[in-house]
């Protein structure tokens, strides 16, 4: 008896089909949003998209939210055209190349420094390509975040400490993947019935049941977990939720402080790495303190293995190369557009960009429905959730 298979089997030798832990994935794509917003470099910008284009395709499941990352495709094309509109009509021109001229409108005073039409100069529009692009780029990397990562396996992962605000979380984590697929089950409805599903009426005539549909699932999600006593908490005295607090807030806030030193290029990494470092000990000193006070189980928690640390790792190594090109050449991070000139090739930051394709090939495919009758077939994947049941 002959039997069929919907998914083919992992192309990698030795790795089973599992979900990676939902943590390595965005430390992954951070990592690259990381790269990204430290250049204007549109030839390492563009190889930051292809890389979680490649990464995307290779491991992305088979459910309805990880088709989120063309929309967030999309969605940074149009940043890029609102910002180089933009730049035409209220920018102030940089360099002496006119390509046209806008008739102007005189300003009150206390408008100074904002103008409406002028000269339009071809460095200004360049400047503006390039700034729209490095955002576009990470918005691309979120957007990879969102297509390989169930943010309800997301939501399990949470340290306990924060679950005081989990029902918060999970809407705001559900809400950009449920669009998604409200935004295709809407699509297909109108299809059926006849009526446009692209342009300004398609567009006008889907968005509130896509809005509306997105933010009804997920309310209903969060009052579900609500009403099964999600975040139920321990008592504790007094002295300890203040000193959990204290840690807490500190850490992050002392985390903060070191990332925007370490990632600002005017100021002196080093003087941010201890900050940051104390930070991160007092954020998860206090993460860890406030976890006593949650008495809830935990049901087939992700784990953590070898496929996770080389994920989160060659996020990171993007990141840290794009820092170390940064002291080493930062005009390599930065092209000069007056006067223009060429882009100059990276190459730390185009090496650590690379070794963020590693998660294509060294972690494991995510589960699919396996051969129908097999054996090895004892539990099944809700497409919808990312979750076995």
């Amino acid at each position: 008896m002959t039997t069929t298979a919907t998914r083919k089997p992992p192309t990698s030798v030795g790795l089973r089909g599992r979900w990676l832990h939902p943590v390595a994935w965005w430390l992954w794509a951070l990592g690259l949003a990381t790269a990204a917003s430290r250049t204007t470099n549109p030839a390492l910008l563009v190889l930051i998209v292809v890389v979680a284009g490649t990464v995307v395709a290779a491991r992305r499941p088979q459910a309805p939210w990880s088709r989120s990352f063309g929309v967030f495709l999309r969605l940074g094309l149009i940043i890029v055209a609102i910002r180089v509109v933009f730049q035409v009509v209220f920018g102030l021109p940089q360099g002496t190349t006119v390509l046209f001229t806008l008739p102007t409108v005189d300003l009150p005073d206390w408008l100074a420094g904002v103008r409406l039409g002028g000269s339009i100069t071809a460095e200004s529009l360049v400047f503006a390509l390039y700034d729209g692009l490095r955002l576009a780029t990470v918005l691309a990397c979120l957007g990879a975040a969102s297509s390989l990562a169930s943010p309800y396996r997301l939501l399990k992962a949470m340290p306990a400490a924060l679950y005081e605000v989990g029902v918060s979380v999970v809407v705001a984590l559900s809400f950009a993947p449920a669009l998604v697929t409200d935004l295709q089950r809407v699509r297909t409805a109108r299809r059926l019935r006849g009526r446009p599903t692209s342009g300004i009426r398609g567009l006008t005539g889907s968005a509130m049941p896509v809005f509306s549909g997105a933010l009804d699932r997920s309310i209903a999600l969060a009052a579900a977990m609500d009403s099964r006593g999600y975040g139920r908490m321990a008592d504790l005295s007094p002295r300890d939720r203040r000193i959990t607090a204290a840690l807490v807030l500190g850490g992050l806030l002392g985390t903060c402080l070191g990332l925007y030193v370490l990632l600002d290029g005017s100021i002196a990494a080093p003087a941010g790495l201890p900050v940051f470092l104390l930070g991160l000990a007092a954020a998860l000193l206090g993460l860890l303190r406030g976890g006593r006070r949650n008495t809830r189980t935990r049901y087939r928690p992700d784990p953590w293995r070898t496929p996770e640390w080389i994920t989160a790792a060659s996020g990171c190594a993007a990141a840290a190369a794009a820092v170390v090109q940064g002291i080493v050449d930062p005009s390599a991070l930065n092209p000069a557009v007056t006067p223009m000139t060429w882009p100059q090739v990276p190459i730390i930051a185009v090496v650590g960009t690379l070794i963020a394709l590693l998660p294509a090939w060294l972690t494991p495919e995510p589960p699919g429905i396996v051969r129908s009758g097999s054996a090895s077939d004892t539990s099944t994947t809700s497409p919808e959730t990312g979750v076995a049941v």
